[in-house]
């Protein structure tokens, strides 16, 4: 069966982008592994309309209410590989065969390469977090850390006293100059040189290599990040170096490289949230209706 667009990834990019493909009566397929990028996280926040809710919850409703459209499919499986068809494109599964399509559509996320610190991976997304609008208000502006990775932390520890008191744990990583030190020292951050041991406690109590121990509320850093999913690179798709990692390059209609295949969500742009992943779905989703219509690759 030729689909008019596979989409790679069902979380809230992917599915965003298949629902206005669905309202468009287009025929398409939804393959989806299961691994969303804040699965960690409890509650999800920031997103208009859900705020407060657990980000399964939204994915399941987001779902549901996909599901109702008859020209949408599912798959519950993993894309192994991909490439380019003579109609279109093909996705070959772990579990359910292949299929093929005229358009594609990668929604397939980011990995996360977290500081070496012990405590704090398994700390991820429940005391441990990357973004201040999602998690900051919840700490009900209790005690904040920013756990430095490289001079970008600047950004973090700038923003974060909005959300509470905030020291900034340099942890080796880099040394802050003149400027940056009065930067800090204008909005109130605490400087700690003293390298980190790792993190315990019920929330994120950073023990300090001297032994001292800074008891908080929540902590933030910055994750490397890199494309969840090889498929880009297979599809020869141009990746490009952002601050935090690669990132699969895309136009405004979330068009990539290679012509036919569109991506949107977290492997698109350094700036992510529920909200921004479904907006950049919306996008890619149109942008690849009016592909099937203006331009017959």
């Amino acid at each position: 069966m030729m689909f008019d667009a596979i989409v790679v990834g069902g979380s809230y990019a992917g599915l965003s982008a298949a629902l206005q493909l669905a309202r468009a009566r287009r025929k398409i397929l939804v393959i989806d592994a299961g691994q969303r990028r804040n699965r960690f996280a409890s509650t999800s926040h920031g997103f208009l309309g859900q705020d407060g809710r657990g980000p399964g919850e939204i994915v399941a409703d987001a779902r549901k209410q996909l599901a109702a459209y008859q020209t949408v499919e599912f798959s519950d499986d993993l894309v192994e590989a991909v490439g380019k068809a003579d109609k279109g494109f093909s996705a070959q599964t772990a579990s359910h065969g292949d299929f093929e399509a005229r358009r594609l559509i990668l929604a397939t996320g980011v990995a996360d390469e977290l500081p070496d610190v012990p405590g704090l991976r398994e700390r991820w997304g429940k005391s441990i977090f990357h973004c201040p609008y999602c998690h900051g208000y919840e700490l009900d502006q209790g005690q904040i850390g920013v756990l430095a990775v490289s001079d970008m932390s600047m950004h973090h520890a700038l923003m974060l006293p909005d959300w509470g008191p905030t020291t900034l744990f340099l942890n080796g990583a880099f040394v802050p100059d003149a400027d940056q030190l009065a930067k800090l020292q204008t909005r109130g951050v605490k400087v700690e040189s003293e390298p980190v041991a790792r993190i315990a406690g019920d929330q994120a109590d950073v023990e300090l290599r001297d032994g001292r121990v800074i008891p908080l509320a929540g902590l933030f850093t910055m994750s490397k990040i890199s494309p969840a999913s090889p498929l880009a690179a297979q599809l020869g798709c141009v990746l490009e170096e952002g601050p935090l990692g690669s990132l699969i390059q895309t136009n405004g209609a979330k068009e990539t490289t290679v012509a036919g295949v569109f991506a949107c969500g977290d492997a698109t742009r350094s700036f992510s949230s529920v909200a921004i992943a479904v907006a950049d779905g919306a996008t890619a989703g149109a942008g690849t209706h009016q592909s099937l219509i203006f331009h017959d690759h």
